[in-house]
């Protein structure tokens, strides 16, 4: 029946044996520290991500310390160009006040001399009324 051969057993045992040995030294070995050196690797990725994480929150904090810096570079850029636009403005309602003064002081000045001219003319028409209400009142 059934019949157990040792020379055949102790064929299959090195052969299993041998069969071990190669695999481990070709095949785990290899995938074994492969696998480490994987787990390395992820951690070292792990740990930039770390710190990639406080770069991120360095570089935001600048750029949030630049656009305030810009926002109050602006704002002091605004008030110059408002105060520099109110002073012409200014200035440029000066001298039209000054313009206007000087031309109201011309008007007055011709107004004056033109009532006084007037004036002159009805003085020197006053003999010829005179004698036209005589006429009128010797008529009535």
């Amino acid at each position: 029946m059934l019949d157990i051969n040792p020379i055949l057993l102790l064929a299959t045992f090195v052969v299993f044996v041998s069969l071990i040995a190669v695999l481990n030294s070709w095949l785990y070995n290899p995938l074994i520290s492969f696998m480490n050196k994987r787990d390395e690797d992820i951690k070292k990725d792990l740990s930039k991500v770390g710190s990639n994480d406080e770069e991120i929150t360095e570089l935001n904090a600048k750029a949030e310390s630049i656009v305030m810096n810009a926002k109050l570079e602006a704002a002091a850029l605004r008030e110059k160009v408002i105060a520099d636009a109110k002073e012409l403005a200014e200035s440029k309602l000066e001298a039209k006040r000054a313009e206007l003064a000087q031309e109201y002081l011309a008007f007055e000045k011709s107004l004056t001399d033109s009532k006084e001219s007037l004036k002159a003319d009805l003085l020197n028409q006053v003999p010829a009324f005179k004698e036209a209400v005589k006429a009128k009142f010797s008529q009535i």
